[in-house]
């Protein structure tokens, strides 16, 4: 039986708009807060996890573990998160990554549908202030989930609320959370960084204007 290709779906950091720098600041601001050193290396750790996930690997680095309750680790990532909203206000369409509108076009001239799977609890904030949210025929974010990436949940529930089998779907996405995530749910995911920590890809493009949708089609049959 013919393999089909039904839809795309893609992360939002670092794939549609560089959210990623916002995140590195508010994560540094709270860092600095706390006394915990802050580097954009271990940054790279926190692509693809969800906000508490992140606050618990920043706190061990910090040696600071077990020094807060859940309700004030809870406090802490929701000043972060205050930080992050901050910075995101001046979001435009200006923002969205070189020629992902065009690919997105060239996705719906081939009849497929697209849905987005982002661990972020602004997703629909920051889609409404790139233009893109009537793009997009579903939307899932941190607060329809249990399991952040690399659990495959969240691609597993955007291919259901698309209505299409995930074999059927190809996921994009910058971080090795994330592409596990939908290697795990069966898909075919397309890497957008270093090839080297996105090897789990089937495909890797340096960066967004490298995406090119025949090409991806045409390696997504092969497989």
């Amino acid at each position: 039986m013919k393999r089909e290709l039904k839809a795309v779906i893609f992360d939002l950091d670092g794939v549609i708009t560089d959210t990623a720098e916002y995140h590195y600041q508010a994560w540094k601001e709270l860092s600095e807060e706390l006394r915990i050193p802050f580097t954009r290396e271990f940054n790279e750790e926190l692509k693809g996890i969800s906000r508490m996930e992140s606050l618990e690997k920043i706190l061990i680095l910090g040696g600071k573990h077990d020094q807060f309750s859940n309700h004030e680790k809870a406090e802490l990532a929701k000043r972060k998160n205050e930080h992050y909203c901050h910075l995101i206000e001046e979001i435009t369409p200006g923002d969205i990554l070189p020629d992902i509108q065009e690919f997105i076009t060239a996705i719906k001239n081939h009849g497929l549908k697209i849905g987005l799977a982002s661990v972020s609890k602004n997703a629909f904030t920051v889609m409404n202030r790139l233009g893109l949210t009537g793009e997009f025929d579903t939307i899932v974010d941190a607060a329809t989930i249990i399991n952040g990436k690399p659990d495959p949940e969240i691609f597993f529930r955007a291919a259901e609320q698309l209505g299409v089998e995930p074999d059927s779907c190809i996921g994009i996405e910058d971080a090795e959370a994330g592409v596990a995530a939908i290697k795990a749910a069966g898909m075919f995911a397309v890497g957008i960084g270093d090839a080297v920590r996105l090897a789990q890809a089937d495909l890797v493009y340096q960066n967004t204007k490298e995406l090119e949708f025949n090409e991806i089609q045409a390696a997504f049959f092969k497989i």
